[in-house]
């Protein structure tokens, strides 16, 4: 990817975008195009053709999308599976159209079946039922992919599809409603703390294991792959550990400074049991994640909270 190559990042206020943007500017990339969902609507096909037919980007990375937790997955599944089909659609079909060099499009976990033997491993995708809470944003990420799979064998794309595992860090959704489980717990905690509450109350068992990578080391991940990736196989993109529910709590309780009790409100759901990304692909690639989750949490309290 040539320093002056004119690179369009899909989503570049949102987490992921935002530390690719970052990642990218660090090592020397200015020219950029990029566009607010305000000035451009991803959904709106004639938008996105305008779009490409004006700018001509020559690489794509595709981390727009409608994103969420298990409650606003589960609350708006039409919305989750509308938008981002169109999303994907859009942008993929176009970059194929004004012959983009190449594209990444960003997909998620929750792509594997919910039973799938742990940890994940790339060829798992397709071998079993979905997570029912989250199934309308799986099956919108899978559609993805296999447009990405099927333009380049029908027409020869690079295009290429990475799988993040759960992200936090710089630019997270912190709204209690919509926020995923580690901003939400970072929140919930601070906010204890300072109206010395004397517990805390976690959604769940805190049995469910989960895995969390900062989204610095996703980005780092991204470029890597775009740089040195061509192959049509997803690659998926993790720390290669996790931990419980419970334990994570205890963790943020700890860098927080938050003395009360937890408690687990076991009405509430806990999604899949286990979702651990097999990293051996990418980390054979010459890839590994470097922030651990202890300095990533503290970093992003720090920030975000004092």
């Amino acid at each position: 990817m040539e320093k002056n190559a004119k690179i369009y990042i899909a989503g570049h206020r949102g987490m992921a975008g935002s530390a690719i943007l970052r990642k990218l500017t660090n090592e020397g990339y200015q020219n950029f195009v990029l566009k607010t969902s305000n000035e451009l609507d991803l959904r709106n096909q004639s938008a996105v053709e305008a779009f490409f037919e004006q700018e001509k980007p020559e690489y794509v990375f595709l981390a727009a999308a409608k994103v969420g937790g298990i409650l606003a997955n589960n609350t708006y599944r039409a919305d989750f599976l509308y938008e981002n089909l169109m999303i994907q659609n859009n942008i993929i079909h176009q970059s194929y159209v004004h012959n983009v060099k190449k594209l990444m499009f960003l997909g998620s976990s929750c792509i594997y079946p919910k039973l799938a033997p742990q940890p994940l491993k790339e060829e798992y995708l397709l071998t079993g039922e979905l997570e029912s809470t989250n199934e309308s944003y799986a099956i919108a990420k899978i559609a993805g992919i296999k447009m990405c799979e099927s333009y380049r064998l029908q027409y020869n794309c690079n295009f290429i599809s990475v799988m993040p595992t759960n992200l936090y860090g710089e630019g997270d959704n912190y709204d209690l409603q919509k926020s995923h489980v580690l901003p939400a717990l970072i929140r919930k905690f601070h906010e204890a703390k300072l109206q010395n509450s004397h517990f805390v109350e976690v959604w769940g068992t805190g049995t469910p294991l989960r895995e969390f990578m900062n989204v610095d080391d996703l980005a780092d991940a991204c470029v890597f792959l775009m740089k040195n990736y061509d192959q049509p196989e997803i690659v998926n993109i993790g720390v290669g550990e996790d931990l419980s529910i419970k334990e994570l709590a205890l963790l943020v309780k700890e860098i927080v400074g938050f003395t009360g009790e937890l408690r687990f409100d076991t009405s509430k759901p806990d999604g899949t049991p286990r979702k651990l990304m097999d990293t051996s692909k990418i980390n054979n690639l010459g890839w590994k994640a470097s922030i651990s989750l202890k300095d990533g949490i503290k970093k992003v309290y720090e920030t975000k909270f004092l």
